[in-house]
Order: structure tokens, then C-alpha cells, then sequence
């Protein structure tokens, strides 16, 4: 069920139902679609490429484009790219992997932190597992120089598992059923990820490994500094607070209920029912529109026809 004034709509077609949904959504949901539209271009615009013959160069070139490569010099001249590979998937399993951990733990870190901590540990978990990977290729003798100088790095791996560890270190004994393995504590999948990603470090994709290292590390670093009244995802998030403000549901109630001084019906019911809307809309933020009641649901639809 959807909430007309708040949800996504598909009444109007496809397009304005994401839309709205993208507008109106959780930054849970902002940052899926995100990785999913970056897929969907990527994967259009891979079709001309190949009917002309150019399959491998294709992907070359988006990957120096889009990925961030292990080595610093490559590096200066593309430093989006430490942003743009955290949501740059050429594989659909890859895709399709990361989006439901994102989406699993994600509701997790919503419950009991706010959206705009969700995008600063996303981003920051990312930017750190790029930070890890290019310091490791750089000074271990392991990386040659021609592994260095051909390897980049792309996925939403890192951030996710920088939102994975946030839960785990900070719901250390919280406990959730696993398919043929039945109920295990958080701090135990978080243990066995990590000892998996250090025994991977010898396979073909070590960079990634260790980007998923860089990430963890930085979600573990963020619940044990939550812990201490500090929020490491304070200052990369103030353009999303910004954002937000400016879409906020709440906001435009506030303008749709406010009326000249001396109108007919402006009166204490009104305000009351203003007051009402605005409480919905804040628990909404907390936790989502799924825990309304059924009449504050109606409530809130009756409101987004006046």
C-alpha cells in the first residue's frame, strides 16, 4: 500500500511512480536507485558499443572513467572517481548482491540511526575502502608495479559493508536467522566476513578484498565513536541535511495548513490537526511508513486531498 502525497504513485506511469518514489523515499532507497540507474545506463549504452565491435573497449574505458584505480598518478587526474565507483556495477550478480545487503542492513541502521548517517557511512565507508586499497597496492611488495598500474576498483562492496559493520559493532548480540543455519549473532557474521576477506587477499580480486576491509573498518570506527557522543558522518552529510530540508514533507503541511490571520477557519482544530500531521510525518522518519496505523494512514490521505 502506498500513500499518495508521501510514497511512490504508479498511477500516472512508470516514470513519475519512480520519481516520486526516488523524491519521497528513504535515503535507503535514493542510494538503491542510484546503483541500479548507473547499472541500467551502463548496460544500454554497452549495446551500440557492441554491435559496432567495440565490446572490451567499452568497458576499458568506463572503467578509468568511473573506477579508482591503485595508482595515485592516475588518480590526480580523476578524483571522482573516488565517489563514482562506489556506485559503478558491470555485473548484475554484483549488483544484485550488494543491493540486498544494502537493503537488509540498511533497514537495520535505520532503526536506530537517521538517514543522513546512512549516506555519511555509505560514502565515507566507500571512500575508505578506496583509501585502503590504493595505500595496500602502493606499499606492499605484493602489488608490482604492472599489478599497480592495471588494477582499478568498482562496487558498492566497501560502503556496504562500512553499514554492515556500523550494525554489527553497535548490535553486537543482536541475533538473526540464517538459511539452513538458523539464528547467529551479529558479532559473528561480522568476524566471519572478515576472516574471509583476509584469507581472499590471494585471490584474483584482492583489491576488492581489501576495499571490503577498508569499509568495515570505517563502520566499525563510526557505531564505537556513536557510542561516545561523536558522528563521523556529520560533515559529508550537511548538503544531503540541506536537501532534505528543502523536500521535507513536514515543511510544505506547515504551508498547506497556514492561514491569513483572521480567515474563516483558522481555529485551534486546524492547528490541532496540523500538529497531528507533522507527529505522523516524524514517526514516518523514524520508522517508516509500514509502522502507521491504519488510521493514521487515512489520516495522513485525507490530508494530501485537502
Amino acid at each position: 500500500m502506498y500513500y499518495r502525497s508521501y510514497g511512490p504513485d504508479f498511477s500516472g506511469g512508470i516514470r513519475g511512480g519512480f520519481r516520486d518514489s526516488f523524491r519521497n523515499g528513504s535515503a535507503l532507497t535514493r542510494l538503491i536507485y542510484i546503483n541500479c540507474g548507473m547499472f541500467l545506463g551502463i548496460t544500454l549504452l554497452y549495446i551500440p558499443f557492441l554491435l559496432m565491435g567495440y565490446k572490451g573497449i567499452y568497458y576499458d574505458m568506463l572503467l578509468e572513467w568511473l573506477g579508482v584505480p591503485a595508482d595515485p598518478g592516475y588518480l590526480l587526474y580523476r578524483p571522482w572517481t573516488v565517489v563514482t565507483y562506489m556506485f559503478t556495477h558491470f555485473g548484475f550478480l554484483h549488483l544484485l548482491f550488494n543491493m540486498l545487503w544494502l537493503y537488509w542492513f540498511g533497514k537495520f541502521f535505520l532503526g536506530y540511526f537517521r538517514e543522513r548517517q546512512l549516506v555519511g557511512v555509505y560514502l565515507l565507508g566507500g571512500i575508505a575502502g578506496a583509501a585502503l586499497f590504493i595505500l595496500c597496492y602502493n606499499i606492499f611488495p605484493y602489488f608490482d608495479r604492472i599489478t599497480r598500474l592495471s588494477s582499478w576498483a568498482i562496487g558498492a562492496s566497501a560502503s556496504v559493508m562500512a553499514i554492515v559493520f556500523a550494525v554489527c559493532t553497535y548490535l553486537p548480540q543482536q541475533r538473526i536467522y540464517l538459511f539452513l543455519i538458523g539464528p547467529v549473532k551479529l558479532i559473528y557474521l561480522a568476524l566471519f566476513t572478515v576472516i574471509i576477506d583476509l584469507l581472499s587477499i590471494q585471490s584474483g580480486n584482492a583489491g576488492g578484498h581489501i576495499a571490503h576491509l577498508g569499509g568495515a573498518a570505517f563502520g566499525w570506527l563510526f557505531a564505537c565513536n556513536i557510542r561516545r557522543g561523536r558522528d563521523w558522518a556529520t560533515w559529508i552529510t550537511r548538503p544531503y541535511d540541506w536537501w532534505k530540508r528543502k523536500k521535507s514533507p513536514r515543511r510544505k503541511m506547515h504551508v498547506k495548513y497556514r492561514r491569513p490571520q483572521g480567515s474563516p477557519g483558522a481555529g485551534a482544530s486546524q492547528k490541532q490537526q496540523s500538529e497531528r500531521i507533522n507527529e505522523i510525518l516524524d514517526k514516518i522518519s523514524r520508522s517508516g511508513y509500514e509502522s502507521l496505523t491504519s488510521e493514521e494512514k487515512e489520516l495522513l490521505f485525507r490530508s494530501g486531498r485537502h
